[in-house]
């Protein structure tokens, strides 16, 4: 099995690279990427893994001609996508659009992924796949358009909708609560947007198991589709980041923090609307693929012990 990973550098990419490698050959690459492939006759062809050079991810495609394509590359700075929407379109939309036609002509799974910000947010119960789409913002409608045209195209894929990502490399929110609980006595956090945070390590482990699931399948093509992967249970971004300075405490981590108050969306107003509600169901994810997804706080808790215990190594 060859797979071609887009994106080898971010959250969910560096993840992949280890939970993909005992699956076959793998080629990874990230925006800076400039491969060289030895072809026929001593030629020798560039790679590329910039979503902005559309010609060339179709011919890195040609040229790899892999079983599988991940693409775990995205814009996903949110506020900025608000006054940046063709370049958020380019690479969440049209380089997608690409990468499925490339497929289409080898007959490759497309493996993508997608995200809460597809749904207007309304609402208290968990959102289903089929369930209507209504994005919020820029960022939400590109990815929205990158799902319509994988679904269009009839190239086999798995589209995987997820939240509230984190992990021990990279920015996100469990290493933006530590720095500020350090520096700061009192913080404000929302309290009124309500969702799962997910590993990237989790979404790597449950992506080569529907890799498996899916290559040893009598009629594979029946699993292709959109699925929703994200931990179990939810929590809201305040008392998300309550966990976090409990545990940090436990843990030994130094915390400067006294005072957490809740306050609502609006008292917090950024140039991206964000959805409210990003439960989303898990049901089908682990009934085709015969999986439980761990609760959240499992995921969290790990990765706060390898962040405090990187730190206090150094």
């Amino acid at each position: 099995m060859k797979i071609l990973l887009f994106g080898k550098n971010g959250q969910v990419g560096w993840e992949l690279q280890r939970a993909l490698a005992p699956l076959g050959e793998l080629i990874a690459l990230d925006r800076h990427s400039q491969l060289g492939a030895e072809q026929p006759h001593g030629h020798t062809a560039i790679l590329c893994g910039d979503l902005s050079n559309i010609d060339a991810i179709r011919a890195t495609i040609a040229t790899v001609k892999p079983d599988i394509v991940i693409n775990a590359a995205a814009y996903t700075a949110v506020d900025k996508a608000e006054s940046a929407a063709q370049d958020a379109d380019m690479i969440n939309h049209l380089a997608v659009k690409a990468m499925t036609e490339a497929c289409q002509q080898i007959s490759a799974l497309l493996v993508h992924y997608s995200t809460d910000y597809v749904f207007d947010g309304q609402g208290t119960q968990p959102r289903r796949e089929d369930d209507s789409t209504d994005p919020l913002n820029i960022y939400g409608k590109t990815k929205r358009a990158g799902e319509l045209a994988i679904l269009a195209s009839g190239c086999n894929a798995l589209i995987f909708r997820t939240s509230w990502v984190y992990a021990t490399r990279g920015n996100n929110f469990i290493k933006t609560m530590l720095r500020l609980a350090y520096e700061r006595e009192e913080l404000n956090i929302i309290n009124d947007q309500i969702g799962a945070p997910t590993s990237a390590a989790l979404i790597a482990d449950v992506t080569a198991h529907a890799l498996k699931t899916y290559a040893n399948a009598q009629a594979p093509a029946q699993l292709s589709g959109i699925y929703h992967l994200t931990a179990a249970g939810s929590v809201s971004w305040y008392d998300y980041a309550q966990f976090i300075f409990k545990q940090a405490s436990y843990l030994g981590y130094a915390l400067k923090i006294r005072q957490v108050n809740p306050i609502d969306t609006s008292a917090y107003p950024t140039p991206a609307q964000r959805p409210l509600n990003s439960r989303l169901s898990l049901s089908k994810l682990e009934q085709q693929f015969g999986l439980t997804l761990p609760h959240w706080q499992q995921g969290v808790l790990h990765t706060l012990q390898e962040i405090i215990e990187g730190k206090t190594e150094k």
